[in-house]
């Protein structure tokens, strides 16, 4: 499932973030400080469902859900969108729909890393994180 994944991983670089973010409409403020927060991811099983805590000095959030099952989620930038995890060729992908809109982050183990890769509207950010 994502036993790969399973662990606490500290954020350790940033690519295009900024971009991102503005593409999604997230304000100035928001994006001066969601650049300068380093998260840590803690990703975990419990049964039958994925658990995804995100923990930083800005917000700590945790979102639980089974692999393929929609769930609601509030995003860090307080958005409300349909979620879903799923797992497709090694990667650990979570989806967020809402308004028409949608934003993938795909999340893979490189080099003992997890990269993970956020697209919106054809705006890709790299977020790198090793094992805390």
């Amino acid at each position: 499932m994502v036993d790969a994944f399973c662990g606490t991983w500290k954020l350790v670089d940033s690519q295009n973030f900024d971009d991102y973010l503005k593409a999604m409409g997230v304000s100035f403020a928001t994006r001066q400080l969601a650049n300068v927060v380093k998260p840590t991811i803690t990703i975990s099983q419990d049964g039958d469902k994925v658990v995804v805590k995100t923990q930083s000095t800005f917000k700590n959030m945790e979102v639980s859900a089974k692999l393929g099952e929609e769930f609601d989620e509030t995003t860090p930038d307080d958005r409300h969108v349909k979620a879903t995890f799923t797992v497709e060729g090694g990667k650990f992908v979570q989806t967020q729909k809402w308004d028409g809109k949608e934003s993938t982050f795909v999340r893979e183990i490189k080099d003992g890393k997890m990269v993970m890769t956020l697209t919106f509207q054809g705006v890709q950010a790299v977020r790198t994180y090793e094992k805390a």
